[in-house]
């Protein structure tokens, strides 16, 4: 049997939550149009005949201009150590930039560059911005469609030819490291990201605080006090609509599950230290 780790890193938006998803045919981690989507360092483990592949998503690597920008910078370079193939993800549909060129210069010997949404980009497009990444002598070159799945299958065979004769990570019936609990957490601030625009949605966290099934609390955490009326829209609107979305995507459509979806105003989190190990650190729920 093989087995091994392959990070995928990018800038903010490349679509490295979207092609994980699409590699493991099932959805581990929430996706938007929004840049910083991803926070967390998720693994999704893809179990095949003849090998364990275990893809690490990460945040997108860009400049800071908040202590939370910094973490998830941290974030996504520590998972570019101890790990067996490193995937550098770029976006088809926009010019390859500083952006991609400081998050090579991070890459490991050996690298794989994916170019992704490539349904969306013309032919030619392609073609001009994989001779652009062929600057980054990595050892393969992939176009992919998150979204579609073409050239995916091709992908995965490479990644499973690069791995190593080794034991299973993880056992059969899992596929991915996110607690459940969490795992909530993060679709509740998925459709509240899809409901905002501007800056609200980089000051809207979200953590499970009870989990007695069929009873569910998720805090929803804003920066002042004028977004918390905004989150919870007219007559508690949007509260409503955000608990419908996420009950549609839980086990047996969340029939019986009963989520209380509550907002906390905590003033400036994005540059609070223990606000970030409150909220980006997993705790087992009450």
């Amino acid at each position: 049997m093989k087995s091994g780790f392959v990070t995928l890193v990018g800038r903010p938006n490349a679509g490295k939550s979207t092609l994980i998803n699409q590699l493991l045919g099932t959805k581990i981690s929430i996706v938007s149009d929004k840049p910083q989507t991803t926070r967390l360092r998720v693994m999704g483990v893809l179990h095949r005949p003849a090998s364990q592949i275990v893809f690490v998503d990460t945040p997108g690597i860009h400049k800071p201009v908040t202590r939370l920008g910094e973490r998830l910078n941290e974030t996504a370079q520590s998972a570019l150590t101890e790990v067996d193939i490193a995937c550098l993800v770029i976006d088809a549909t926009a010019a390859i930039g500083r952006g991609d060129r400081f998050v090579a210069k991070h890459l490991p010997p050996e690298s794989v560059v994916i170019l992704t949404k490539c349904d969306r980009a013309s032919p030619d497009t392609v073609v001009q911005q994989l001779a652009e990444a062929a600057r980054f002598e990595a050892e393969a070159y992939f176009p992919v469609s998150g979204r579609t799945g073409e050239g995916v299958p091709a992908l995965v065979d490479h990644l499973e030819s690069r791995l190593a004769e080794g034991p299973a990570f993880f056992p059969a019936d899992q596929i991915t490291d996110l607690p459940e609990p969490w795992f909530v957490a993060e679709l509740v601030r998925e459709q509240l990201l899809s409901k905002f625009h501007d800056e609200l949605p980089y000051s809207i966290a979200t953590r499970v605080t009870e989990w007695d099934l069929p009873r569910i609390r998720c805090e929803i955490h804003v920066e002042r006090e004028s977004q918390k009326g905004m989150v919870i829209g007219r007559n508690g609107d949007v509260l409503k609509q955000v608990g419908i979305a996420v009950r549609s995507q839980l086990a047996n459509k969340g029939e019986g599950i009963h989520l209380e979806l509550r907002v906390k105003v905590d003033k400036d989190w994005q540059r609070k230290p223990e606000s970030l190990d409150r909220l980006l650190d997993f705790q087992e729920p009450d």
